[in-house]
C-alpha cells in the first residue's frame, strides 16, 4: 500500500527523504531490542519503496544497507542471514548496474578485467561502489563455507580498494575497516596481510576522529587475535567498554561495538 500511497508527482523525493530519515533514525539508536523488532518492519516497508520506484539507485542501496546490517547483527541462524545477506546484494547489484554498468557487466569477468573496468570509476560514483562493496562482503561472510564466494574476496577487496583512492573519508573512513577484516581473515602464510590490515584498522580510527568504536572491535577480533597480541586485544575493547555513546551517526554501531566488546574480552582466556 505504500508505494500507491506514494504515487505521483514528488514521489521519489519523497521516498528518498523516508529512506534517509528511517536510515538516521536507526543509526542514531542506543536501545538495541528496539531496532531488532522493529527491523523486520523496516525491511518490509523499504521493499515496498523500491517496488514503487525500481530504478532509483539511492533507494536500492538504502535497501541494501538495511538488509545487510539486519543480517549481521542480528540473525543467528546462518543460512537466515545468507538470504538475507543475498537480498542485500541483489539490491545493490541493481544499483550498480544502473549507475555503474561497465562495473556490473565485470563483476562475473576475470579478476584483471574487473580491476581495470574500476579505474573507469569516478570520485562522484564511489558512493555506489561502496555500497556494492559493503553488501558484497556482507554476502561473502554469511557463505563463508561457500568456495565460490571466497572466491570473490579478491574481488571485494580491489572494489574496496578503489573506494579509498576515490574518497577514503567516505562514511568516516569505513572503507578501511573492510580492508582491514579482509586482509586479516587468513594468516600469512595462507596469504594473510595482518599489517596491512592493522594499518587499514588504525586508518578508519583516525578518519572517524575515534568516534567508530566498531572498527577498534574489528581490530582486537581480526587482527589482535590472529596474531595473538593479548596486551592490544584487551587495550582495544577495553577502550570502547569504556567509552560513553554519544547520539550521532555511530550510536547504534557503537552500542553493538559494547556488547560484542565485552564477550571478547570475557572469551580473551578461551582464546590466547
Amino acid at each position: 500500500m505504500l508505494p500507491w500511497l506514494l504515487a505521483g508527482a514528488g514521489c521519489v523525493n519523497i521516498s528518498e527523504r523516508l529512506a534517509d530519515s528511517l536510515s538516521g533514525a536507526i543509526q542514531r539508536q542506543t536501545d538495541i531490542e528496539t531496532v531488532r523488532d522493529g527491523a523486520p518492519a523496516y525491511l518490509l516497508m523499504i521493499d515496498g519503496l523500491i517496488d514503487g520506484d525500481p530504478q532509483n539507485a539511492e533507494l536500492l542501496l538504502s535497501g541494501a544497507r538495511l538488509y545487510g546490517f539486519y543480517a549481521a547483527a542480528f540473525v543467528d541462524d546462518d543460512e537466515r542471514a545468507r538470504r538475507l545477506a543475498q537480498r542485500a546484494r541483489y539490491y545493490a547489484g541493481r544499483a550498480l548496474c544502473i549507475e555503474l554498468p561497465d562495473v556490473c557487466a565485470a563483476v562475473g569477468a576475470r579478476f584483471e578485467t574487473f580491476t581495470a573496468v574500476l579505474e573507469s570509476v569516478d570520485e562522484d560514483e564511489a558512493w555506489v561502489l561502496y555500497g556494492y562493496g559493503v553488501a558484497w562482503a556482507g554476502w561473502v561472510q554469511a557463505s563463508s563455507t561457500d568456495w565460490h564466494a571466497i572466491a570473490d574476496v579478491p574481488k571485494v577487496r580491489a572494489a574496496m580498494r578503489r573506494v579509498v583512492e576515490l574518497d577514503e573519508r567516505h562514511e568516516q573512513g569505513a572503507a578501511y575497516v573492510y580492508l582491514g577484516v579482509l586482509a586479516t581473515l587468513l594468516p600469512p602464510a595462507m596469504g594473510g596481510e595482518p599489517e596491512k590490515g592493522r594499518a587499514y584498522f588504525e586508518r578508519a580510527i583516525e578518519i572517524s576522529e575515534d568516534r567508530n568504536l566498531m572498527a577498534y572491535v574489528l581490530f582486537a577480533k581480526h587482527y589482535a587475535r590472529l596474531v595473538f597480541d593479548r596486551a592490544l586485544h584487551d587495550k582495544l575493547l577495553n577502550e570502547v567498554i569504556n567509552r560513553e555513546i554519544d547520539s550521532d551517526e555511530f550510536a547504534l554501531s557503537n552500542t553493538l561495538a559494547k556488547a560484542r566488546a565485552q564477550a571478547l574480552l570475557a572469551s580473551g582466556d578461551e582464546y590466547f
